[in-house]
């Protein structure tokens, strides 16, 4: 395994998952739980996002044919479900939207931190530099995503909890833009 080759595997899955934007919806929803409930969402999304990625790499392209959808039908249906949830937090302003420990798997491990963008990434990635070269990409990338996820208690701290409630609406707003992007993309990709 060459380094080179690493990182160019490395670099579109972490691009892909966006660890600066992961936080603040991390932050989001987990703001009222406890720490250890915090690490097991983050535990949960984790394991989700690996092992969707895992199963999606073994079978995705077989699955996508057999059902008769693309790639694009995949993104615009992401796009929807985070749509729905940056809708449903910015219409509660600031209360409590979905702060309970069943976060993990969705929508913070998908469609979030392993998403269209990744798995596509990853459908790229696999003929170009082969399993085990983009699943290691891959792994790398979701131990940074823990660290940081392990690391946000502090900016919680740092920004208060009404810096933090106007730090969500905005975070809401990002993610129903990033929502309509998916959106977009799947409609521009079906033409």
């Amino acid at each position: 395994m060459k380094f080179r080759e690493f990182v160019y595997a490395f670099i579109p899955i972490f691009v892909a998952m966006d660890i600066g934007g992961l936080i603040p919806v991390f932050l989001t929803l987990t703001k009222n739980l406890s720490a250890s409930e915090k690490r097991q969402v983050a535990i949960q999304a984790l394991s989700t996002a690996f092992l969707i990625s895992v199963i999606f790499v073994a079978v995705g392209r077989w699955i996508f044919r057999l059902i008769g959808i693309s790639v694009s039908d995949f993104e615009i249906a992401g796009g929807i479900l985070l749509l729905v949830l940056a809708i449903v937090e910015m219409l509660h302003l600031g209360k409590d939207v979905v702060p309970d420990a069943h976060v993990g798997p969705v929508p913070l491990g998908t469609p979030l931190i392993v998403g269209p963008a990744v798995l596509t990434s990853l459908i790229i990635l696999i003929p170009l530099f082969g399993y085990p070269l983009t699943l290691g990409a891959l792994l790398i990338n979701l131990i940074l995503v823990g660290i940081a996820f392990g690391q946000s208690r502090r900016l919680v701290r740092w920004l208060h909890e009404d810096g933090l409630r106007a730090f969500s609406q905005v975070i809401s707003l990002f993610l129903a833009a990033i929502a309509v992007s998916m959106i977009r993309r799947g409609f521009h990709s079906l033409h």
